[in-house]
């Protein structure tokens, strides 16, 4: 039955079918050619993960961000991630960098950062003097901070997956995702000093930097509103998703006043497409998950990893290796989804936090997002700015390097992961 499963799976992804139809023709065929289990029972584990109450701060936190991502806000956040670092070496680089980090904190959704921050970035850049490649590597590399940055779509999922608390996930996503961010900035410019990028320093205006700051505070003020709510045992993550839609839409309706009915139908239709693509991988990932746990593949899995290589921290490098070449050629939420019911048995068996495992994951999965061949961010940007994939690709390699030396640090300090 698995094996069906799994062929006919690699199969459909090799014929390019979008991978919330995979999951579930093959988990269908693969069924249906065995005798055991009832297709009635699978349909209610299809439909049981769509039924917890959590899942529902899924659809209120993409709307939110759809929300907050278009119109007069998007563009004060440009500004200030702008005036912050555009006056340094690389800084028209590292206002990707940082421009993703805020806009994180509002989408939590690495492709609506990609697209929105690379469709008004990428051509200034260039317009500046900076490489094709590099704008389109450096922007699809930046869009992974914005599955770290609270409301985080990935982490939501993880603790369907794993039990863990979204708000504690949210509390644990900040600082790797901060790290992420200096190390970026530290290729940014370290790239701008070797290969000589234009550099225009201008002076620093604080009358100007307050009044951006000022306006872009309603936006900063989102994720930081999140995670006192959620820290402090305010609101369910749930009623926090609530409380921030409604908060987008006082912001657009009141501060900004650009808040108008075809915007906001816009942004229903675009976060409910975007709920039914997450539902369909959840309905799916959910099949495949419990049949494996049927067949006692997780179970099977940890015995054969804590008695082959013994040493836990060889099977944390041998799950890395596992999840970045998973994340090649499988979308971060689908993967999360797979790979979350088989790891999270192996973590508690070697006695590795749960928790840590979940920011090991998606900061894992993420650096798939701007990897060949199934790169969704690189795609996007290599379009944007007009290159060839391969031509992005070649600039990405350091930023390959300094995201793999955070997971490092992630993966074997258990105390960078704030509980």
């Amino acid at each position: 039955m698995m094996l069906a499963l799994t062929l006919v799976f690699f199969i459909l992804l090799f014929l390019a079918v979008p991978v919330g139809h995979v999951l579930v023709i093959a988990s269908g065929v693969a069924v249906g050619i065995s005798d055991f289990p009832p297709m009635a029972v699978v349909a209610q584990q299809m439909f049981a993960p769509t039924q917890s109450f959590p899942m529902l701060s899924l659809p209120f936190f993409i709307l939110a961000g759809s929300l907050m991502m278009s119109g007069e806000l998007g563009r004060n956040l440009i500004s200030f991630a702008t005036m912050l670092v555009a006056r340094y070496r690389g800084g028209l680089g590292s206002v990707s960098v940082v421009g993703s980090t805020v806009f994180g904190g509002v989408s939590g959704s690495a492709v609506a950062d990609a697209t929105a921050l690379g469709s008004m970035l990428i051509p200034w850049q260039q317009k500046e003097g900076y490489p094709a490649g590099f704008t389109a590597a450096n922007n699809a590399a930046s869009a992974m901070i914005a599955v770290l940055i609270p409301p985080s779509i990935p982490l939501i999922l993880y603790s369907l997956v794993s039990g863990e608390s979204i708000g504690a996930l949210f509390i644990a996503g900040v600082l790797p995702g901060l790290a992420i961010t200096i190390v970026f900035v530290m290729v940014c410019n370290l790239s701008a000093r070797i290969r000589n990028f234009p550099h225009r320093p201008e002076p620093f205006e604080w009358q100007k930097f307050n009044r951006l700051v000022v306006q872009a505070a309603p936006a900063l003020a989102m994720p930081i509103m999140i995670l006192v709510l959620l820290r402090f045992g305010i609101a369910t993550p749930t009623e926090v998703a609530i409380i921030a839609t409604l908060y987008a839409l006082a912001m657009g309706a009141f501060v900004y006043r650009d808040m108008t009915l075809v915007r906001f139908k816009e942004a229903v239709i675009s976060a409910g497409v975007a709920t039914g693509v997450v539902m369909l991988v959840i309905m799916g990932s959910a099949i495949v998950g419990w049949l494996a746990t049927f067949t006692q593949i997780p179970q099977t899995f940890a015995s054969w990893a804590v008695t082959t290589l013994e040493e836990p921290w060889l099977i944390i490098l041998a799950m890395n290796a596992i999840m970045l070449i998973v994340g090649m050629f499988i979308d971060l939420p689908a993967a999360i989804l797979l790979l979350g019911p088989i790891f999270v048995p192996l973590a508690q068996t070697i006695g590795l936090d749960t928790l840590q495992l979940g920011i090991i994951m998606v900061l894992n999965l993420s650096v798939g997002l701007f990897t060949p061949p199934v790169g969704t961010t690189l795609f996007i940007s290599s379009t944007i700015a007009r290159v060839s994939i391969i031509r992005a690709s070649r600039e990405l390699i350091p930023y390959y390097f300094a995201a793999l030396f955070v997971l490092a640090l992630f993966s074997y300090v258990p105390m960078l992961t704030i509980r």
